[in-house]
């Protein structure tokens, strides 16, 4: 709940153009927002995303430079073992598969890290990125990333 209104189970992403060195700041950042969300969750939704609610998003407002906008649209997830893929509309498809020492062994995790969505973080290689919104274009596969579950409450 954010201010009386219900937005569990909803699906938010950051899309983020940063300089090489992140800390640099001057992030150009847009939102893109599960359509199953009505106006007033929109709303509220994009309250904490900026940062204005506090939370974990707070610690990244003095790093956005331009803020892009929100765009609304379907978002699919699936996960098979070690690989993890989302897709909104046709603008984002990335998938991601956890890196570990040998098939029957459990993925790699970095753990005690300061990161807003998870203290832990699995350690992945990209099978493939394609990203085409707010005028941010990339895509490759093979660059390394990290997963982790999150879910934000509280704020």
């Amino acid at each position: 709940m954010i201010d009386g209104v219900d937005v569990s189970d909803l699906t938010f992403a950051l899309v983020a153009d940063t300089p090489p060195v992140m800390i640099d700041g001057n992030w150009r950042v847009g939102v893109l927002l599960d359509d199953k969300a009505s106006a007033a969750q929109a709303e509220r939704l994009g309250a904490v995303i900026s940062g204005q609610k506090g939370g974990p998003p707070a610690m990244l407002h003095p790093l956005i430079g331009e803020m892009l906008g929100i765009e609304m649209m379907p978002v699919t997830y699936e996960e098979k073992e070690r690989r993890h893929s989302v897709r909104w509309g046709d603008v984002v498809s990335m998938e991601i598969e956890g890196f570990s020492a040998g098939p029957q062994q459990s993925p790699v995790n970095l753990e005690n890290v300061f990161h807003p969505s998870n203290s832990t973080l699995t350690v992945g290689k990209s099978v493939g990125t394609r990203v085409s919104a707010f005028g941010i274009e990339f895509g490759q596969s093979g660059t390394s990333g990290a997963s982790a579950p999150f879910a934000w409450s509280g704020v």
